[in-house]
């Protein structure tokens, strides 16, 4: 009998500054989907909040605080290994200074330019829905 797949519940931010451009980071090597473009986020604690969770992994991640928004998608998808369940929230900065702390790089990316990058597949369907928004 097969062990059924281990869910890990994720949740990712959607930063836009004044432009309309949003924030988007490189994950570290040596991490699963290492390389790869991603909204900042992470992994939600035992016993935490989607929107705790966003607050506490972008102030370790980048060092910034957050205010979380709306939820704008809810993503299931399977790596065979695991099923990751991504929610994408809206959010704002509201202090600290952005930093490179456990990212390998980030940017600021209009719409549009979303696909020049190699983000996960996961990710895809709500690139797509950014990018038709503009």
């Amino acid at each position: 009998m097969t062990q059924p797949a281990q869910v890990v519940e994720v949740a990712a931010a959607l930063v836009r500054d004044a432009g309309g451009r949003y924030l988007i980071t490189q994950r570290l090597a040596d991490t699963h989907l290492a390389g790869r473009w991603e909204f900042p986020g992470g992994k939600r604690e035992a016993g935490e909040t989607l929107q705790g969770c966003l607050a506490r992994e972008l102030r370790e991640e980048l060092g910034i605080d957050v205010a979380v928004g709306e939820k704008v998608d809810t993503v299931r998808w399977e790596y065979g290994e695991k099923t990751v369940v991504l929610h994408f929230y809206r959010c704002r900065i509201t202090g600290g200074t952005l930093q490179l702390l456990e990212c390998a790089a980030l940017d600021w990316v209009e719409p549009a330019r979303l696909a020049d990058y190699d983000f996960p597949p996961a990710d895809q369907h709500l690139i797509d829905r950014l990018r038709a928004a503009g």
